[in-house]
């Protein structure tokens, strides 16, 4: 981590030859390993603590001294398993969580993956290495759908070239689990380079039987964060997973979770993680890990354990305690200064060294990243009338905002306009560069939206859906001419858009920003019709083959269970 100069300099500070940069006097610091607050003195150099303890340093002249009387501080926090890539883009994200105090991201690596040679993506990553945040990654195994050409892109060498990097600490997550318990070979090859490189293995097994569960820990999973229900919790307890608790936008089960938790009387919380598992921006109004402890805070939790949660057992698990998740020598100095142990959102943040917020006030903006290596959207072709031939009577049912059924499609197919009375409407998937389309219905979706265009997805493929043929292609060229992002038509009027620039799936808006934007995309198509509880989601997830039942993908209409395309795509 640190030089051999830098080290020697560290050493000078402590005997007395060398200036520290940074003193906090009066620090009443929260010790992770002990469990309690400790009052003494912080001495950093650069982006480390050369030292924590009663003493003050011999040499004092030039360093910027803090009094931290009446403070609490405690550990940066630690956000475990984020999909940075919800329309924010990973700088914008983080630049919005390190001002509410939330320090290191443990990042899904997908949408690098997928778009990019690895030599593009790890020089992306070095980028956001320059940032005063700290960044880890996952490495995919699998799509979470299905591709065209799903081995050529997860193949075992650009896999293992992810594995290698000591900023790689997890395999997974495993949303294509089902394939490892059928022998896929491929998959078990990624699983174990994973394992060999000393990486955590991450599960995705919502609902999962205790055979299930069982199986795979044998395969070789090391934890879940789809645990529901205090049963569950328990149930990946038992079997030795470590468990992070979700509080997402779909899934904020983290309040009944630790409720249900402290009334068992289940004395767990030092093998406990919180996640937001890649919320959209409007949840993250209230914050991010600051979030999560304050659910934590107010369901009745230990206030030392609720902030381990979302830091030193994070670090703990994941074996980077050594430098992060500990307010003590050799760590980064990254901590959160508080008004009080019961408000976790800080007046001021240090990360590694470098302040990011003071007195509530940011002072640091992150600009490190250039996007332009990651190619637009570039949509070369048109749309025409033959592109809204819908013929087939199978279409997708949504059960929810991200579960959704085959149904039978009865209504008139030739037709123009489907009537508001019912809420059917004609859903297109069309590949990016324009090869095939699938055509079919999509029910439960809305009854007054006349057409929508999105780039977001899964895949990067564009998401088209309506009542009315003409506003669907009206959209698809608005949503064209900005090169990528969602666009809402009615009646020959842009009612709302959200541009998406970086490669048509990423915003390049402050968050804040674009909290408001979505706001008013969600709000135009909740009146419209829109009844379930987050649209972005729904976009993004209608190809996803971790979820049940029928997915739009780019084979096809695709049934997960019986793994089976219903409706092939057309060629174009």
């Amino acid at each position: 981590m640190w030089d051999q100069q830098t080290i020697f300099k560290h050493l000078q500070i402590i005997n007395g030859k060398e200036v520290p940069d940074l003193i906090i006097q009066n620090a009443c610091y929260l010790h992770s390993i002990l469990k309690k607050w400790v009052t003494g003195n912080i001495w950093i150099s650069g982006d480390r603590i050369v030292y924590t303890g009663e003493r003050m340093p011999a040499m004092m002249d030039d360093a910027e001294i803090i009094d931290a009387t009446g403070k609490k501080i405690v550990p940066g926090y630690i956000e475990p398993h984020v999909h940075p890539f919800q329309l924010y883009n990973p700088e914008t994200f983080a630049e919005f969580a390190g001002r509410r105090g939330t320090t290191t991201f443990l990042c899904d690596n997908l949408t690098f993956f997928m778009l990019l040679g690895n030599e593009k993506a790890f020089a992306l990553l070095e980028q956001l290495n320059e940032l005063p945040f700290s960044f880890y990654w996952w490495a995919r195994f699998d799509s979470q759908t299905v591709l065209h050409n799903e081995k050529e892109v997860f193949n075992q060498k650009d896999i293992g070239e992810w594995l290698k990097r000591s900023d790689v600490l997890m395999g997974g997550e495993l949303t294509g689990w089902p394939r490892l318990l059928n022998g896929d070979q491929e998959m078990m090859s990624s699983l174990v380079a994973a394992k060999k490189a000393g990486k955590k293995i991450e599960g995705h097994f919502p609902g999962a039987s205790e055979r299930t569960l069982a199986r795979m820990k044998l395969i070789g999973t090391d934890g879940d964060h789809e645990a529901m229900t205090i049963e569950e919790v328990e149930a990946r307890l038992l079997h030795g997973y470590g468990v992070t608790l979700r509080h997402s936008s779909i899934r904020p089960d983290l309040p009944h979770l630790l409720t249900d938790i402290i009334e068992k009387e289940l004395d767990v919380f030092d093998h406990l993680m919180m996640t937001t598992d890649g919320s959209t921006p409007s949840f993250h109004m209230d914050g991010v890990m600051d979030k999560c402890i304050q659910v934590a805070l107010d369901a009745g939790v230990a206030t030392i354990d609720a902030y381990l949660m979302a830091s030193y057992n994070v670090a703990r698990y994941y074996d980077i305690s050594d430098i992060h998740g500990v307010i003590a020598t050799g760590r980064y100095a990254t901590f959160n200064f508080l008004e009080n142990e019961q408000n976790p959102v800080p007046t001021d943040v240090l990360s590694k060294g470098q302040w990011l917020l003071r007195d509530r006030v940011p002072v640091t903006n992150f600009n490190s990243v250039d996007w332009t290596s990651i190619p637009k959207l570039d949509l070369h072709f048109d749309l025409n009338e033959t592109d809204f031939d819908f013929t087939d009577d199978i279409g997708i049912e949504m059960v929810n905002d991200v579960i959704t059924k085959p149904y039978k499609v009865v209504l008139d197919k030739s037709v123009d306009r489907l009537s508001d009375e019912q809420d059917e409407s004609f859903l297109l998937l069309i590949d990016r560069n324009g090869k095939w389309r699938l055509n079919t219905f999509i029910k439960g979706f809305a009854n007054g939206i006349q057409g929508f265009a999105s780039s977001y997805s899964n895949t990067g493929d564009i998401i088209l859906i309506g009542k009315d043929k003409s506003q669907m292609l009206q959209a698809f060229r608005e949503m064209k001419k900005m090169d990528g992002g969602m666009v809402l038509m009615e009646d020959g009027v842009k009612i709302a858009c959200l541009e998406l620039p970086i490669a048509g799936g990423l915003s390049a808006l402050p968050v804040d920003k674009l909290i408001e934007e979505e706001i008013h995309l969600k709000n135009a198509l909740r009146e419209r019709g829109y009844q379930h509880g987050d649209a972005v989601y729904t976009f993004l997830f209608l190809q996803s083959t971790h979820l049940p039942y029928v997915r739009a993908t780019q084979l096809g209409l695709y049934n997960v269970m019986k793994n089976e395309i219903l409706i092939p795509v057309t060629e174009r």
